[in-house]
């Protein structure tokens, strides 16, 4: 099947063509933890036409297209997640639980008001941590050591663990009305809608690394 299909699926679609993570995003097709379903099926729960979407991806894969880390040495690309998405995740979470709070705080009187965000993003912060520990501790070194065959067991534990960040993301979107501030929103609310859909980007292309093209050949191998 050519992977310029519309059989072809979205995970797929986006380890070959890099630049398809782009336009899945702005049409808001999940292709690293639901990256199994066709690209016409995802496109048909959402009104939208494969043909279009396709020639969208090779327009985007054309102008830049991020590199194809199926092709390149699985110790690097363990780098590369750990250096940057790791790292970024680190950083920004926190940050994100203060804005939050200081939102709650400042306009605890307005209905439109997310409250609750903080407490979420807080437990969704423990969560990441434990969760980024855990690769850099126990998979990551197994992997770098050549000992991917003792690697399935730790592999089926992320993935669930990505299903769980996956509905955290929902439960983010759930409080804050789809990443849409209201129009009394004030600037450092606005910011905050703004930096979750980063992190929410973010999150997507780095589990969609880990569970379609790292997990993978380290699996094959």
């Amino acid at each position: 099947m050519s992977t310029q299909s519309p059989n072809a699926t979205l995970a797929d679609l986006a380890v070959v063509l890099p630049a398809a993570s782009r336009v899945f995003h702005r049409h808001g097709l999940d292709f690293c933890c639901h990256g199994g379903r066709p690209l016409a099926e995802a496109c048909a729960e959402r009104g939208l036409d494969p043909a279009a979407v396709l020639t969208e991806i090779d327009r985007e894969q054309g102008e830049s297209a991020p590199p194809r880390w199926d092709e390149r040495p699985i110790a690097e690309l363990v780098d590369h997640i750990e250096n940057h998405y790791h790292r970024r995740l680190r950083v920004e979470l926190p940050e994100l639980v203060a804005l939050a709070a200081k939102v709650e705080t400042r306009h605890a009187d307005k209905a439109s008001c997310p409250r609750g965000l903080r407490a979420h993003l807080a437990a969704v912060h423990e969560s990441v941590l434990s969760h980024l520990a855990k690769e850099e501790q126990v998979l990551f070194p197994m992997i770098r050591s050549g000992r991917a065959r003792f690697a399935a067991g730790p592999i089926q534990v992320m993935e669930a663990e990505h299903l769980d960040h996956a509905e955290g993301l929902a439960r983010t979107r759930a409080l804050t009305a789809d990443l849409t501030a209201p129009e009394e929103a004030c600037p450092t609310w606005r910011a905050l809608y703004l930096r979750l859909r980063e992190l929410e980007a973010e999150l997507m292309d780095h589990i969609h690394l880990e569970n379609n093209v790292l997990f993978r050949r380290v699996l094959a191998d």
